[in-house]
């Protein structure tokens, strides 16, 4: 019987040939997915003087009655992005804060970096909130705040094959931070800073909060001051259909 014998050189062309195909085809599909991410929404586009207060809670519950007053008290609508295990154990404030007359969205369930998790683990975290949020509300959520808002492939991948929105923000107070007074947090949103050379527009902004101590005293002052000006506060959902079609700034 004869036996073809290869050239151990030629094997070893073969095998270098055969790793920059799969290196090219690795790449284009990468390019391919990152090519078609869905854009986040972190403005809308209006001269209209509304802002979307959107506050992010997986902790700090001890704040949220103080937010809910003061809402209450300048007739201000927010968004509440609640991870599933913070809403699992607390389900009356949950309650509360949809009975007050603002909206509960989805920011996952255990705070985990989307970046760092596959695209079927970010949705099985989008999933678990919305069964939770859902069971409590009787209401399903479609807007998805990445946690650290990150919005690297996976996450934005997750969230879209879903049929999620990805919201993140124009302004942000950074009220988690200690050096955050409430003097600072409030100039933050009310006056904020130019950054890489722009002034950003404050009609059609989202403003990204937590549960602080801080915040809780500088929102009256933030509310009242852009009350003043004639701004209106609403949801996220009413701020993206408000010309009929969410855009970005970015």
């Amino acid at each position: 019987m004869y036996v073809f014998k290869v050239p151990f050189k030629t094997l070893k062309l073969l095998g270098l040939v055969l790793v920059l195909a799969l290196g090219i085809l690795i790449e284009q599909r990468v390019v391919v997915i990152v090519a078609h991410l869905p854009t986040p929404i972190d403005q809308v586009k209006t001269e209209k003087k509304v802002m979307a207060l959107t506050i992010n809670v997986d902790w700090g519950g001890e704040f949220l009655p103080g937010i809910l007053d003061a809402l209450d008290k300048y007739n201000g609508k927010a968004t509440f992005f609640l991870t599933g295990r913070w809403a699992q154990n607390n389900p009356e404030m949950v309650k509360e804060i949809q009975a007050r007359g603002h909206a509960i969205e989805n920011h996952g369930y255990s705070h985990p970096h989307p970046d760092q998790i596959s695209i079927s683990a970010n949705q099985e975290e989008i999933l678990k909130t919305e069964k939770i949020v859902q069971e409590i509300t009787g209401t399903k959520t479609k807007y998805y705040a990445p946690p650290y808002g990150e919005k690297g492939a996976s996450g934005l991948k997750a969230a879209e094959n879903l049929g999620y929105t990805t919201i993140l923000w124009t302004l942000d107070t950074v009220d988690w931070r200690p050096e955050s007074t409430p003097e600072i947090i409030t100039k933050r949103i009310v006056d904020p800073a130019v950054r890489f050379g722009i002034k950003p527009t404050r009609e059609g902004a989202i403003v990204l909060m937590h549960p602080k101590e801080n915040t809780v005293k500088a929102l009256p002052n933030i509310l009242s001051r852009l009350a003043n000006e004639g701004f209106q506060f609403i949801t996220v959902n009413e701020l993206i259909t408000l010309e009929g079609v969410g855009d970005t700034t970015s």
